[in-house]
């Protein structure tokens, strides 16, 4: 049984670093690419190593992308976005579990089939809305569309981490004379600091790379985001892949730091959640 077991693991293990090689390929050909003149991205093959360290390619992505305006548009979106979808999907969740009535149960299941519904369905429909709203080149209104799409997903997580918390501490609170609202704030709001880690990751992995939204409603330039400036630096018909690639890195160094520096509750803020 033992053999079997061993066996099995070690065949497991093979197909997952298999698929895992697969899928990080086309990251080592950027990076690679990233560093390579554009004579040897002609000349040579993908996965060798750049003769020379072409820096200037950093450089003129960064130009190219109008680093610093678009940086910061991204960030003023996926930050307010992901500040408020946190605060709203905690005090929903909250209300929800504790509430315990069919109101309750009605509202959890109506946000719960806002998580069925595809994200292209209700594209067109969102883009007239939204037109009518005067969200075009419009950040604020950019930012209530992504809180408007991912707040079920986050209510649904919130919800799941909110039934882990024991109700005996709120109660404690209320004889102490808190309100409802001061237990919320002050009581429940930092306990659920692992689920909002890891929400905070994986939204801002979401609106930091989407591309649709910002594509369809910020056509000034002004106020573009990095994903629509990365477009710009792959042509149809001419294309400067060593710049291009050295754009991607440089946009997706941000969101790896983020990630990097809260993974260590994310597993704990999904897993908590999860026997519930």
């Amino acid at each position: 049984m033992s053999k079997k077991y061993t066996k099995g693991t070690f065949l497991i293990q093979s197909i997952v670093s298999v698929i895992v090689i697969f899928y990080l390929l086309p990251f080592l050909v950027v990076f690679l690419y990233a560093f390579k003149s554009p004579q040897e991205i002609i000349g040579s093959s993908p996965f060798s190593l750049p003769e020379k360290l072409e820096l200037v390619n950093f450089t003129q992505a960064f130009e190219a992308l109008n680093f610093f305006q678009s940086f910061g548009n991204t960030f003023f979106i996926t930050a307010s976005a992901v500040l408020l979808l946190i605060l709203l999907s905690g005090m929903a969740a909250y209300s929800i579990v504790r509430g315990g009535n069919k109101f309750f149960n009605g509202t959890y299941m109506f946000f719960i089939a806002g998580i069925m519904i595809p994200y292209q369905v209700i594209f067109v429909p969102m883009f007239v809305l939204g037109s009518n709203l005067g969200f075009i080149n419009n950040l604020f209104g950019v930012i209530f569309l992504y809180v408007g799409t991912s707040l079920p997903f986050a209510i649904f997580v919130m919800a799941g981490f909110m039934k882990t918390i024991p109700k005996e501490i709120e109660e404690a609170a209320f004889i102490d004379g808190c309100s409802i609202m001061s237990t919320f704030w002050i009581i429940v709001l930092p306990m659920l600091k692992p689920v909002a880690a890891a929400l905070t990751i994986i939204l801002s992995l979401q609106i930091w790379n989407d591309y649709l939204l910002p594509q369809l409603f910020l056509s000034d330039n002004s106020m573009k985001t990095l994903t629509v400036m990365q477009s710009t630096l792959f042509s149809a018909f001419e294309t400067n892949f060593n710049v291009g690639f050295a754009g991607i890195i440089l946009s997706s160094l941000p969101i790896l730091i983020l990630f990097l520096f809260m993974q260590k509750h994310f597993v704990k803020g999904i897993t908590m959640g999860s026997g519930k």
